[in-house]
């Protein structure tokens, strides 16, 4: 696998690229600034840059860079709610207003809502965070959609939209703190560009989460399920709403725990999607396990750090 990557070369400097797991290198995308940069240029001309990268000789190799998350400047993450059944089913068990999640499900409109801004996104190998405020945590394992400033899709990702159960449960008007705090977004590291992607639809995402070694919770779900297009998404999403520097759609998710299970402080969260990827994080509890996110907006060597102690 692999894809258009953001990363830390050995000298700090943050470039973008095409990285290529298999051989190992990652080439820069010729005249590109930074990922806000590639995607507020047309599908066509992002295309043209990546042909134009994967002539040239590798400039660095990957295991010698450091792995950035996808977005950076102004880019946005958003997310659809409710887009699989298993999530309308999951909404009306945590809530006393499950007739909500019922509506939306079938609804013209679909449920759209702020995630992330890009300096607080993490990526594969980072943890992710539950708040220590929260007692019932999930991931959200997602296909992400990465979206240009024409509102074209350019590529695929995959987001873990980590959430609390406990504090959407209690009032659906709580949603922007049971989804917005450090470490409750992740990305994987590597773009599969559009045009390489194929046919998704026809792929799984699944989902493990490991606990002392052991599988505490795994599940899986096919694409197919999504009740939406992605096309469908982008559209809601890009209406009304200039994204100049771009941004990132979480579909939604399909898998969810049921309500005898949360997440817990080291637990490692696996998600892989066909023809997309694979997503690692650790997770850890509290605002402090995350304070190096502020300092790494200028210093990316800070990033994957070990997993710091409890609050």
């Amino acid at each position: 696998m692999g894809g258009i990557l953001r990363f830390a070369d050995a000298e700090g400097r943050v470039r973008v690229g095409l990285g290529d797991e298999e051989e190992g290198a990652v080439r820069p995308l010729p005249g590109v600034r930074d990922m806000a940069d590639l995607l507020r240029r047309p599908l066509s001309e992002i295309r043209e840059l990546a042909a134009a990268a994967a002539e040239q000789r590798p400039a660095a190799r990957l295991d010698e860079t450091t792995p950035l998350p996808p977005i950076d400047g102004g880019t946005e993450v958003w997310a659809g709610g409710v887009t699989y059944e298993r999530s309308r089913q999951a909404r009306g068990e945590e809530s006393d207003s499950a007739d909500l999640y019922d509506r939306v499900y079938g609804a013209v409109r679909p449920e759209l809502f702020f995630k992330s801004v890009a300096w607080r996104v993490v990526t594969d190998g980072e943890p992710i965070g539950i708040r220590a405020d929260s007692s019932l945590d999930v991931p959200e394992p997602e296909l992400a959609l990465y979206a240009n400033a024409h509102g074209e899709i350019v590529g695929y990702g995959i987001c873990d939209d980590v959430s609390s159960r406990s504090i959407e449960g209690e009032n659906a008007l709580y949603l922007p703190q049971a989804k917005i705090y450090a470490g409750g977004c992740a990305l994987s590291a590597f773009i599969v560009p559009a045009w390489e992607a194929g046919d998704l639809s026809a792929g799984h995402v699944r989902m493990s989460v490991l606990r002392g070694g052991d599988e505490a919770f795994s599940g899986e779900v096919a694409l197919a399920a999504l009740r939406r297009k992605p096309e469908e998404l982008v559209s809601w999403l890009f209406d009304c709403y200039p994204f100049p520097d771009g941004a990132v759609l979480a579909t939604g998710t399909g898998i969810v725990p049921g309500m005898d299970f949360t997440l817990q402080e080291g637990d490692v969260v696996d998600i892989a999607i066909t023809g997309v990827g694979a997503l690692r994080n650790t997770v850890v509890r509290g605002q402090r396990a995350l304070d190096w996110l502020v300092d790494s907006r200028t210093r990316p060597a800070l990033r994957h750090p070990g997993v710091p102690a409890p609050e």
